[in-house]
């Protein structure tokens, strides 16, 4: 009996260690996550500066002019803000597991901000798109970059498998596809993904 009671009281130590191991990792990811959405509205802001600062100056002399923050190829690309589902968050480029612990990832490939084609943007369920089941058609989405605001429209919300590719294909007018993974709450790897398919309405001056 005692030795069964000394394992118990093993199994409630090692179950406490994992617990606040865990809750340590979760922490030191929303502190890296954190760090990096600061650092990248400054390096945007500064951006912003010298593109006015130049005025008319080319494209190439505005970059040579730009500060760097230490960002290196996780340079912001865009700001992501959607009302409805509360976010307000930079976006990189890629869709590594580093850039998605600390950002939205923009998918290597797919359409940039501005051009014609599918702007195709990815982030985890339980960090900045926790609540993008939230979104219903009509609402309205905002990509920013130094200078320009490109305003986009839901036109719909699905649920699809891993398989279907197509989501992220080229389109014949300038889109906007949030992808996720899905159930919101499931627990470990979810089967399925949650999409969102909007299409740019408006371009103008930030």
């Amino acid at each position: 009996m005692r030795r069964r009671q000394q394992s118990l009281i093993w199994c409630q130590y090692i179950f406490l260690a994992l617990g606040l191991l865990a809750l340590g990792y979760s922490a030191q990811s929303l502190t890296r996550a954190w760090l990096y959405q600061k650092q990248a509205r400054q390096q945007m802001e500064k951006q912003l500066s010298y593109r006015a600062a130049l005025g008319a100056g080319s494209a190439a002399e505005q970059q040579k002019k730009m500060l760097s923050t230490g960002l290196g190829e996780m340079s912001p690309i865009a700001r992501l803000e959607i009302p409805r589902a509360h976010v307000s968050a930079m976006v990189a480029e890629g869709t590594s597991s580093r850039v998605l612990s600390r950002a939205v990832g923009h998918a290597i490939d797919t359409a940039l901000p501005g051009q014609a084609g599918n702007v195709t943007l990815a982030a985890h369920r339980d960090t900045f798109f926790r609540h993008l089941g939230d979104l219903r058609s009509g609402d309205i989405i905002y990509l920013k970059e130094p200078g320009h605001q490109y305003k986009y429209q839901v036109r719909f919300t699905a649920v699809v498998t891993p398989k279907d590719t197509w989501v992220m294909h080229p389109a014949g007018h300038e889109t906007l596809t949030l992808l996720t993974c899905y159930p919101f709450h499931f627990v470990g790897p979810a089967p399925d993904r949650f999409i969102v398919r909007a299409r740019r309405v408006q371009a103008a001056k930030e």
